[in-house]
């Protein structure tokens, strides 16, 4: 039998990182000669799929490179205090890794970002590769960083699983033909979403 591939959206979905990424955009903001956002206006857009993130946050039409180094240099000096790991993802990943899962991330964080919060919970090495904004020509909902892993493990989309908490997610799912769950213990609520880690476990390992 062929090896199957469950696929991790990073922020609300394995870390909790809604504190960090709100602190980190008005970090840029600051460099910009911007006000601070509100948290929370913050993150009901950061997963608006309808919304360009570069004109919501910083009115210029693309993100430019300084953006990610602000962005990314705050991160790099915050993410120890201010990321949190959700309670049961490490257990979860290490019983889908005794069931020989092929592991993904695929993020809409920088690699670099994504690399350092992964590896400062201990969990980076779970994962047999990782897709991430500077990976691909677009991020999510584009599914330019789904096919980058199916790719790269060579496994096909119909033995794949994504495992999401928001729309740009489920969209990117569903072009790459991917199925889908939506989970919202993170920066969103779903009426049909999984709501527990322990729950998302049952149905991930009664695939198996």
């Amino acid at each position: 039998m062929s090896q199957k591939l469950i696929i991790f959206d990073m922020d609300g979905t394995l870390v909790n990182s809604s504190v960090s990424i709100a602190n980190a955009i008005n970090h840029v903001r600051k460099n910009l000669g911007f006000e601070a956002m509100e948290q929370e206006y913050i993150l009901k857009r950061v997963n608006d799929h309808t919304l360009n993130p570069a004109q919501t946050f910083y009115h210029t039409k693309t993100f430019e490179p300084h953006h990610e180094k602000w962005f990314s240099e705050y991160h790099t000096k915050n993410h120890e205090k201010e990321l949190v790991l959700y309670d049961g993802i490490k257990a979860l990943l290490e019983k889908l890794k005794a069931r020989e899962y092929a592991l993904a991330v695929a993020t809409n964080a920088y690699r670099g970002s994504t690399i350092e919060s992964l590896s400062h919970f201990g969990i980076y090495d779970y994962f047999d590769t990782i897709a991430c904004y500077d990976d691909v020509p677009e991020g999510k909902p584009h599914p330019d960083m789904l096919y980058k892993i199916l790719n790269e493990l060579n496994i096909s989309a119909n033995k794949s699983l994504f495992i999401g908490d928001g729309p740009r997610d489920e969209i990117a799912s569903k072009r790459a033909n991917i199925p889908y769950i939506m989970v919202d213990w993170g920066f969103t609520e779903y009426k049909d979403a999984v709501r527990t880690v322990e729950e998302l476990k049952n149905i991930l390992l009664d695939k198996s």
